[in-house]
């Protein structure tokens, strides 16, 4: 008696690379990133306190813009430079960029901080750590 297999029930899991984790990693953060402020803009008194001139405490200058820019540039340019770069400079700069946008993320919360805002930023924890995780337990090559 032969036994037959049934290939329907069997599904391929590819592996990924640890580069192309951290890219959808960073894609999956820059995604909450933008729609945590877009979304700010729904909340009663933001859209007035950006025409008077004011974010949270801060006064929107070209100088604010242009920090807050460079806070939205890296993460973005980490989804590209996640799988640019060389392991030993991707795994250092994946950790070191991760931890330093882990407090960053919860200060965005000072001030007035409506549910979603929380939530995204549980998620945005979580995803700095899972980029963290990947990098630090990056594979090595047994020589």
């Amino acid at each position: 008696m032969s036994t037959i297999k049934n290939s329907q029930n069997t599904l391929e899991d590819i592996q990924v690379s640890v580069k192309l984790k951290l890219a959808t990693l960073w894609a999956s953060f820059m995604f909450l990133y933008i729609y945590v402020d877009y979304f700010h803009l729904y909340m009663p008194g933001s859209l007035s306190d950006i025409l008077a001139g004011k974010v949270f405490i801060f006064d929107i200058s070209y100088v604010f813009l242009m920090i807050a820019m460079f806070f939205v540039a890296i993460p973005a340019l980490m989804i590209f430079l996640s799988v640019a770069l060389t392991a030993k400079i991707n795994r250092r700069a994946n950790i070191i960029i991760a931890v330093f946008y882990i407090p960053y993320m919860l200060f965005n919360l000072a001030g007035e901080a409506w549910l979603h805002m929380y939530f995204a930023a549980a998620i945005e924890v979580v995803l700095l750590c899972l980029i963290i995780r990947y990098a630090w337990k990056w594979p090595r090559i047994e020589t």
